[in-house]
């Protein structure tokens, strides 16, 4: 299971803050037994960071997470694709254990390509190739991908949590997501059921982090809404987001914090001193 990583950034300039990377890899792993992480993607902001900026939170996860962490994967996609040239010769440089990418979206095919036609003879092409990460809800698309691909060692990970006990019915071998960064520790109760074939357990925890997902998008849920979930339950200040994202709203983290109680993801015990400030 990898977790998206979340951008850190200072107020009121929203500049990043680099000395609390090393205390969110102890809290992935201490707290949410999560010990792989996804490095500027979505949930980290790094479309809105410069170049120099992605360089260097790379440098950090990996030198923070250096026999912590399993794996760091960096997001390298941009919309230069001389960038993403660029961002991969770092990524491999500073030792990362993977690079994902997102193709350039703004400049774009006008056709729809379906991820299994992407896989077709994709190792001719591009011979490093290990994976790829499924985000989208259509689970015929994902599962012709693990079917015709059964006999290569690829890397099916999925990146819909509130999904993920079905794709791993149709293969998928891990998952990519935002939430785990607080429900890390429910989402592996889930797997493990899954492992041991305890599919009635498995099907309770999808339920249970169903439930809050449903919740809060309800209340329009996106990355200013997950830092400041993850500000609440980890005490670590991950500040607001970049412009032109807006900061959640305080009613929202109320809410929120209030639905994780209600599913006994968080405890009085577990809400640290400030978060709530941090949050605001």
């Amino acid at each position: 299971m990898y977790c998206l990583g979340t951008s850190l950034l200072h107020p009121p300039f929203r500049e990043i803050n680099f000395s609390v990377i090393g205390q969110y890899v102890d809290y992935l792993v201490k707290e949410q037994g999560v010990k792989n992480i996804f490095v500027n993607g979505t949930t980290g902001e790094g479309l809105s960071l410069s170049i120099s900026e992605r360089r260097r939170v790379a440098e950090e996860w990996v030198t923070k997470g250096r026999n912590k962490l399993d794996q760091v994967v960096i997001h390298v996609g941009a919309l230069s694709l001389k960038e993403s040239q660029e961002l991969a010769q770092h990524a491999a440089e500073i030792g990362a254990d993977g690079i994902a990418v997102i193709a350039p979206f703004f400049l774009k095919p006008w056709n729809k390509v379906r991820a299994e036609e992407v896989l077709d003879g994709i190792q001719e092409k591009i011979p490093t190739f290990q994976g790829l990460k499924f985000s989208d809800t259509d689970l015929l698309d994902f599962a012709q991908c693990v079917d015709q691909n059964r006999q290569r060692q690829f890397a099916f990970l999925f990146g819909v949590d509130e999904q993920l006990l079905s794709a791993l019915v149709m293969g998928a071998t891990g998952a990519v997501g935002s939430t785990y960064n607080y429900l890390g520790k429910k989402t592996n109760q889930m797997l493990e059921a899954f492992e041991r074939k305890d599919f009635s357990s498995a099907l309770n925890h999808q339920f249970c982090i169903q439930r809050f997902i449903n919740f809060v998008v309800k209340l329009g849920f996106g990355v200013s809404q997950t830092k400041a979930i993850m500000t609440l339950v980890s005490g670590i200040p991950m500040g607001p987001p970049r412009l032109p994202l807006q900061k959640a709203s305080r009613e929202f983290t109320d809410n929120a914090e209030a639905k994780l109680r209600s599913l006994d993801f968080l405890s009085f015990n577990d809400l640290k001193d400030g978060n709530l400030e941090a949050c605001s």
